[in-house]
This record gives structure tokens, C-alpha cells and sequence, in this order.
């Protein structure tokens, strides 16, 4: 996967987050887990959605800028690492939000990516 493909789906996966987050914390089930972020949430959707994009967008650009350094690569891979456990949460969050307990959530989630894997390897 080229430099760019991974900035960009580091942004889109910021992207979604932003849109998940804003989901989950307007209907009542989760809250933000960052301090500054969830102020910013508070101040309304707009400031949150705008500066998070702003920071990953940034985030992206200069992880694909110097992509040729070791450190960013390391740095690429450990974001989007991140970022992909982070969707995992989210799932489980949906599920949850849809009647399956939350441990049971994350056991399916858990299962199927294992499944997943399999059938990738």
C-alpha cells in the first residue's frame, strides 16, 4: 500500500470516528474518552467536527510528506493500527446501542475478526 493510500485512509478512519463519536455521545451512549475534544463537544458539533478533522488531516499530511523516514513509517503504522482498534469500539458501541450486552459485543467482534483473518490467511 502506497504512502498516499495510507494518508488517506487515515484521514477517512478520523473522519468516521469524528462522525461516530458525534453519534454515540448525541444519543446518550458513550462519552468522549479526550479531555480537550470533549470540550470542544460541549461547545457543539461544528468546533468538534472541524478540529478533529483539521488535526488528522495534519496528522495525515505529514505523516505522507516525509513517508520516506523511517520514524514516520513507524509512526503510519501505529495510527492507523490504532485507529483500525479503535472501529473495533465503535462496533461494539453499535452493538451494544442495539440490545447485545457489552461483553457479548465485543466477544462477536472479537470471533469475527479471528474468522476474518482466517479466511484472509
Amino acid at each position: 500500500m502506497s504512502a498516499l493510500t495510507k494518508s488517506l485512509l487515515l484521514f477517512l478512519l478520523n473522519w468516521l470516528d469524528a462522525q461516530l463519536t458525534l453519534v454515540w455521545v448525541r444519543a446518550g451512549l458513550a462519552t468522549e474518552g479526550n479531555g480537550l475534544m470533549g470540550r470542544l463537544l460541549e461547545a457543539g458539533n461544528a468546533p468538534f467536527l472541524l478540529t478533529k478533522l483539521a488535526v488528522g488531516a495534519c496528522v495525515a499530511y505529514a505523516l505522507y510528506r516525509w513517508a520516506h523516514l523511517p520514524l514516520a513509517q513507524r509512526g503510519m503504522k501505529l495510527v492507523l493500527g490504532l485507529y483500525i482498534g479503535l472501529m473495533f469500539v465503535h462496533a461494539a458501541t453499535g452493538l451494544s446501542a442495539f440490545g447485545l450486552p457489552a461483553p457479548d459485543a465485543l466477544a462477536y467482534l472479537v470471533h469475527l475478526s479471528n474468522n476474518l483473518t482466517l479466511a484472509l490467511f
